[in-house]
């Protein structure tokens, strides 16, 4: 345990309890070629099999299918997947598994995939209009009412961690703004987690994927402590996303660790087969990690960054429309986030930053927002981000409607450990226009 851990302390009327929810968890090279037997020990006999039409022509998802074959399960392939997700998207996908009769499914892919796969199999079990399980206040955060059918998640990327959690993410399109569906029934049975597939994977693929994990480890370590929240009345009320604790921060630190040691290295290399495979076991650290405590102020400004995208295209991804990658719509608000919420928790700033390379001798608490921030920085401009939200497009006259969508994200910005006012996100928006 870090020196941090008195932040946890106990209060009357406060939470005194954490959960741990974690999905199963194999983890190694060459451990796709296993799915099969999983699928046939979960007593999936059809599976509908979700990928991209990208990876569909790749040697992983041909590895799959022959796995699945060898043990006897039938398999519905869908390859129609939207990178970056759309409601649209997802609905297409829910029709597909209501007409397939599945008693599984797995998805092979990045986030987009996982999260796809997550959302069909919920609306095929639990049919309803789309907004009806999408976060309140944009839709009506209705609870899932009950399992869903098993679900092996194979991620492809470096990143997303969402095999790990229980979030699925789109963006709606009619409101310009991503938003999602969160519930611990959605986090897959089991992942299988080959490192050997991100060797494929374009630079600025790994770039992105590899800041979402930053992210991810960075804003769960120094979300609202735990111990802050109300105790519930019911622990069934105890939410996903229930703040820092003891156990998510062993997850963050370690993956802050590798991502110091090794981001830089797995952009620039693809022959670099220790760095990509490091690269993947923090994003299922980090994913176990914020699927337990949530993430915050970031992620909850990322998602207008990529809903009012009008013109941004991003190397390594499918160029046919202008779309924001989600590690960097995160990481590009992140500097910005990280100057204002350190004086919350200074001590576990200067220690994140310190876990991402930086030089802290000498440094004192008062350091921290300063330090944190510039490493990040520099991460960004060794790895080839766009410098800032001004990089992709958006000036300050866009603030407002940026600020609209990030306000809605209140299951995110209510995670932060201080207080937000929308004016807050005005400056924070301002402030991560440019930063070099």
């Amino acid at each position: 345990m870090s020196c941090c851990h008195e932040a946890y302390v106990l209060t009357e009327d406060r939470e005194s309890v954490f959960s741990v929810d974690v999905s199963s968890i194999s983890f190694g090279q060459g451990v796709l070629r296993e799915l099969g037997s999983h699928a046939r020990a979960l007593g999936m006999t059809r599976v509908a099999l979700f990928t991209d039409k990208t990876l569909r022509a790749l040697p992983y998802v041909t590895q799959a299918l022959a796995s699945l074959a060898e043990a006897g399960v039938d398999v519905a392939l869908y390859d129609d997947v939207h990178i970056e997700p759309t409601d649209a998207s997802f609905l297409h996908a829910a029709q597909f598994a209501q007409r397939g009769s599945f008693d599984g499914y797995v998805s092979l892919g990045g986030g987009s995939v996982i999260d796809t796969c997550k959302a069909a199999n919920l609306y095929a079990t639990y049919p309803a209009d789309f907004l009806a399980y999408v976060n309140a206040p944009i839709g009506e955060g209705r609870a899932i009412p009950g399992p869903l059918a098993p679900h092996i998640a194979c991620p492809t990327t470096c990143g997303t961690g969402s095999e790990c959690t229980g979030i699925a993410i789109c963006d709606v399109l009619s409101l310009s703004v991503k938003t999602g569906i969160a519930s611990k029934r959605l986090r897959p049975t089991l992942a299988l987690i080959d490192p050997s597939t991100t060797q494929t994977l374009p630079k600025m693929v790994v770039a992105a994927s590899g800041f979402d994990v930053l992210s991810h480890a960075l804003e769960s370590y120094t979300a609202k402590p735990f111990t802050r929240r109300a105790a519930p009345a019911n622990p069934q009320l105890r939410p996903m996303s229930q703040g820092a604790n003891p156990w998510s921060d062993l997850g963050c630190e370690a993956a802050l660790k590798l991502l110091g040691r090794y981001l830089v290295r797995a952009v620039h290399d693809a022959s670099d087969t220790e760095a990509r495979h490091q690269l993947m076991y923090a994003a299922t650290l980090a994913g176990i990690a914020f699927g337990n405590a949530g993430v915050h102020v970031p992620h909850g400004m990322a998602y207008s960054v990529a809903g009012l995208c009008q013109d941004f295209r991003c190397e390594g991804y499918p160029q046919e429309e202008a779309m924001v990658p989600h590690g960097v719509s995160v990481i590009v608000n992140a500097p910005s986030v990280f100057r204002f919420t350190a004086a919350t928790s200074p001590a576990r700033h200067l220690y994140g930053a310190e876990c991402l390379g930086a030089e802290v001798r000498g440094a004192t608490t008062a350091d921290a927002a300063e330090i944190l921030s510039k490493q990040i920085i520099s991460l960004m401009r060794a790895t080839g981000i766009p410098n800032g939200i001004g990089a992709l497009g958006y000036t300050a006259s866009d603030i407002p409607q940026l600020c609209k969508g990030a306000w809605a994200q209140q299951r995110l910005l209510l995670n932060a450990p201080c207080e937000l006012r929308e004016s807050d996100l005005s400056q924070l928006y301002r402030d991560a226009i440019r930063y070099w």
